[in-house]
């Protein structure tokens, strides 16, 4: 399987990219992004590209891959609506888009936000946006789209946030979250939990788009013990 990673220095993205390097059936990974991760492994290619608005000059770069993963995302805080709106929905669409025309057999795997909106309408400014987002991804022609969903994260092997606010919390909340995500689990993800069922979602589907928290963790499960079919019946 090969795969595309669309911000993988951020806090999710590096959970998913630790788990891509360490799946055995996984030959090769392409990172997207304006940065490099400082990841070095033979099986990973970084590309590269300041403007992730536009990929004309780079589309034979995002060709043949069977699956894309994509966790960029920036926080809705200070910002209004149209500003929020150009980041996530169309720097999300500008990708996906292009994507889905160059590989129309891929599976493309969103990471979204509990809480979010689909009728678009809500009160809350990101969960509509993130909801149009989801919305126009699940029309675009690719074989499968994922719309994941998870609320509270907790950062594993030495994944880090990139937003100041959130470090803050996780800094404050680390002695707390591995207990509260054992006693809660269907509530609180780690960023292993997300990488893992992105892969199995590539791997093998998903009973439904939208994964909720139970559905993520559900998934990571079976990602972790494959005798367990999710599929089944």
């Amino acid at each position: 399987m090969k795969v595309l990673i669309f911000g993988a220095t951020g806090m999710v993205g590096q959970g998913v990219l630790r788990e891509c390097l360490r799946a055995p059936d996984v030959e090769a990974v392409q990172t997207v992004g304006r940065t490099r991760t400082g990841q070095l492994d033979p099986r990973l290619n970084e590309l590269i590209q300041p403007d992730l608005m536009d990929y004309r000059a780079v589309e034979e770069s995002l060709k043949g891959f069977d699956a894309c993963f994509f966790c960029l995302g920036v926080s809705s805080a200070g910002l209004q609506e149209a500003e929020y709106a150009r980041l996530t929905y169309d720097l999300t669409l500008a990708a996906a888009q292009t994507l889905a025309r160059l590989n129309p057999q891929m599976t493309f795997v969103y990471v979204s936000g509990a809480g979010t909106d689909s009728t678009e309408h809500g009160r809350t400014m990101w969960a509509r946006v993130k909801g149009r987002t989801e919305n126009a991804l699940l029309r675009l022609p690719f074989k499968a789209v994922y719309l994941f969903r998870p609320g509270v994260i907790e950062p594993l092997n030495g994944a880090v946030s990139k937003t100041r606010s959130y470090r803050l919390f996780y800094t404050v909340a680390r002695p707390l979250l591995s207990t509260l995500r054992a006693l809660f689990p269907n509530y609180i993800l780690s960023t292993e939990d997300i990488g893992l069922a992105m892969l199995e979602a590539a791997r093998h589907g998903a009973p439904k788009a939208v994964l909720e928290v139970a559905d993520i963790r559900a998934l990571s499960r079976a990602a972790s013990e494959p005798a367990l079919d999710l599929h089944a019946g």
